[in-house]
């Protein structure tokens, strides 16, 4: 197992334990069991649905991938495109310390590519054949050094991590927050459990969509640098006109499930970019340039 598996651990204990802490110090855990929640199975609920969730899915990443994609993996090059490719990413692995990941090409008219897998020597690296055809040589090498780079970065562990952070804090805080309500509402100690059920229900979608918020922050710092990193691969040029390239194409088309492990997030927005996976080209390639 790599160190950000054990890290993702590490962390998932330390988040157990500091709602454990803060609970106890404002005697949440008291009024909890009063109302006939307790607090060990409390944290362990959050951990499963939060954590576990989250960990299965990035232990099935690489699956999921070509699943929703239809990405097929080189096994053989059967063709000079392959070849290249094959080539392209040993090169760049090598460059950035990690281990040979699987090489897949799948079909789709947009420019586009993605990274995922369990770990730095566990991964896979795909791109579009619209990437393939639409991308010079120097273009299509930065997007694989920014792919090489999440992968060399450890993101997507990383973005799991935090995941599953923001994920038991919803599910741990929406029943706390439901309790009380319930409670509230509840005459005569007689709880029906609809207040509970209704509010459980309304807090976690509230405070879903500020995780969100969140771990789109932090997708989208992850952003700059893979692009760094690809600049530093393939060169700040390349970089820069396969990012160009990406403005001039229509948006990439990945399933949602990966879009935030693709290179082309989508368009800039106002609202909307709070939930975006991708900062807008224009400041990725501003960035860039003062590199």
């Amino acid at each position: 197992m790599s160190k950000r598996i054990v890290l993702f651990l590490i962390t998932n204990l330390a988040v157990l334990l500091l709602l454990s802490i803060v609970t106890r110090v404002l005697g949440v855990d008291r009024f909890l069991v009063a109302n006939g929640l307790n607090l060990g199975t409390l944290l362990a609920f959050a951990a499963v649905i939060g954590f576990g969730g989250s960990f299965i899915s990035l232990l099935m990443s690489k699956w999921l991938a070509k699943m929703s994609t239809g990405a097929q993996v080189i096994v053989s090059p059967g063709n000079a495109t392959e070849r290249w490719l094959l080539d392209t990413v040993r090169r760049q692995a090598q460059l950035a310390g990690v281990g040979m990941p699987e090489v897949a090409i799948y079909e789709g008219p947009e420019i586009n590519a993605f990274a995922t897998g369990a770990s730095r020597n566990n991964s896979l690296v795909a791109v579009s054949t619209g990437l393939l055809q639409q991308m010079t040589p120097d273009e299509a090498e930065a997007v694989i050094g920014h792919e090489l780079t999440h992968v060399a970065n450890g993101d997507m562990v990383t973005l799991t991590l935090i995941q599953g952070v923001v994920n038991t804090f919803v599910v741990f805080l929406s029943r706390i927050i439901a309790s009380i309500v319930d409670g509230s509402v509840s005459r005569d100690n007689q709880r029906s459990g609809m207040a509970y059920m209704v509010t459980t229900l309304v807090c976690q979608l509230v405070l879903g969509i500020f995780a969100t918020m969140i771990v789109m922050w932090f997708s989208r710092r992850r952003e700059f640098r893979a692009d760094a990193g690809g600049a530093h691969l393939a060169g700040t040029p390349s970089m820069i006109a396969a990012l160009q390239r990406l403005q001039a194409a229509q948006d990439g088309a990945l399933p949602a499930q990966m879009a935030a492990f693709g290179i082309n997030g989508g368009s800039d927005g106002t609202l909307r970019e709070l939930f975006m996976s991708h900062p807008p080209l224009e400041r990725r390639i501003a960035a860039l340039r003062q590199l």
